[in-house]
C-alpha cells in the first residue's frame, strides 16, 4: 500500500460532470492541484478562471487549464470526457461513440503517466472502464469506474425518505451494471442492523413488495427522469466522484460499489462490474465476496452477460 500524499488530480473533460467535479473537489480541500483538460481549451480556461475567483473562500488549491503533458506527476486522473447521454438514449447507446473518444484520451494520458489511478466516470461507465483497462495496460486495481456509487446513494436516499430515516443510516447496495441491468441487493439492505424485510414488517406503513418495486424503479430510471427535466445530471455524480477520490486520497479502506475488473469473483471473468469493494490509495485493493441471494446472483450474471455482448462488438 502506498504511503504518500496525493496532491495532484487531472480531470479530462470540462462538461457539466467534469466542471462540477472540479468544483466539488475544490471546496473539499482534498488536494492541492487540479488540472482541467478539454478539447475546447477556452472552455477549460473559463472554468478554471471562474473557480479561481472563489479561492479566497476555500483552502489553497491551484486550478488551471492544461494539456495532456500536465498528466505527468498526477496521482489520479478522472475521465469525464465523451459524448453526453441525450433524452431517450440509453447509456449503452453511447458505447461506440465514446470508445473511439477513449482511444484518443487514454492514448494521450499514458504518454505522460503510467503510475496514476485512472477513475472513469463517462457512460457507459462499466464498458468504458473495461476499455480503459485494455487500452492503458494498467494493473486492474488502478483502473476504477464510478460504477454504482451514485445508484447506491439514490437507493439509500429513496429508502431513507420513505422510512423517515437519515439515508446515511441506510445500508444497501446497487450492484452490477450502472444502467438498465443493475441489481438491487435487498437481501443485504438494513437499517440499524435490522434487515429491510423485518424493518418493513414492523413499520406496516405500506405494501412491502410494492415499496421494493417502486423504489428500484425510481433508482433505475433516475437519470432518465432528471435528463428529461434538465438535460443532464451532474451534481450527485460529482459528489460520488469526490467520495471515491476521498477514499483514495485518505487511504480509507472504504467500501464502495465502484466498477473494476472481475477475475473469477462471483464466477465472472474479463468484465468490469460494480460490487462492494475496498478502496484505498492503491485503488481497488479487494473485491468483497458479499452473500448475495440466488436471485441476485442470477441477475448479476445477466448484467455481466449483457455487457459482455456489447463489448464483443467493440473494435479494441
Amino acid at each position: 500500500m502506498k504511503n504518500k500524499s496525493i496532491n495532484k488530480i487531472v480531470i479530462v473533460g470540462t462538461g457539466f460532470v467534469g466542471s462540477t467535479t472540479a468544483y466539488t473537489l475544490m471546496v473539499s480541500g482534498l488536494v492541492s492541484e487540479i488540472v482541467l483538460i478539454d478539447r475546447n481549451s477556452k472552455k477549460a480556461e473559463g472554468e478554471a478562471m471562474d473557480m479561481n475567483h472563489g479561492m479566497p473562500f476555500v483552502r489553497p488549491v491551484r486550478i488551471y487549464n492544461g494539456d495532456y503533458s500536465d498528466c505527468k506527476g498526477a496521482d489520479i486522473i478522472v475521465i469525464t470526457g465523451g459524448a453526453n447521454q441525450k433524452p431517450g438514449e440509453t447509456r449503452i447507446d453511447l458505447v461506440n461513440k465514446n470508445t473511439e473518444i477513449f482511444k484518443d484520451i487514454v492514448g494521450n494520458i499514458i504518454k505522460y503517466n503510467t503510475d496514476c489511478i485512472l477513475l472513469v466516470v463517462t457512460n457507459p461507465v462499466d464498458i468504458l472502464t473495461y476499455v480503459t483497462y485494455k487500452l492503458s495496460g494498467f494493473p486492474k486495481n488502478r483502473v476504477i469506474g464510478s460504477g454504482t456509487v451514485l445508484d447506491t446513494a439514490r437507493f439509500k436516499y429513496i429508502i431513507g425518505e420513505h422510512m423517515g430515516v437519515d439515508p446515511r443510516n441506510v445500508h444497501a447496495y446497487i450492484v452490477g451494471e450502472h444502467g438498465d441491468t443493475e441489481v438491487p441487493t435487498w437481501s443485504l439492505a438494513s437499517i440499524a442492523g435490522i434487515p429491510m424485510d423485518l424493518y418493513c414488517k414492523e413499520c406496516k406503513s405500506c405494501d412491502h413488495e410494492s415499496f421494493k418495486h417502486e423504489t428500484f424503479d425510481k433508482v433505475k430510471n433516475a437519470a432518465y427522469e432528471i435528463i428529461d427535466r434538465k438535460n443532464a445530471t451532474y451534481y450527485a455524480v460529482a459528489l460520488a466522484v469526490r467520495r471515491i477520490v476521498e477514499a483514495i486520497v485518505r487511504n480509507e479502506n472504504s467500501i464502495l460499489t465502484v466498477s473494476s475488473l472481475f477475475e473469477g469473483e462471483y464466477d465472472l471473468n474479463d468484465i468490469c462490474l460494480s460490487i462492494p469493494s475496498q478502496v484505498n490509495s492503491d485503488g481497488v485493493s479487494r473485491i468483497l465476496n458479499v452473500p448475495l441471494s440466488s436471485e441476485e446472483m442470477g441477475l448479476l450474471n445477466k448484467s455481466a452477460q449483457a455487457l459482455k455482448q456489447v463489448i464483443s462488438g467493440l473494435n479494441l
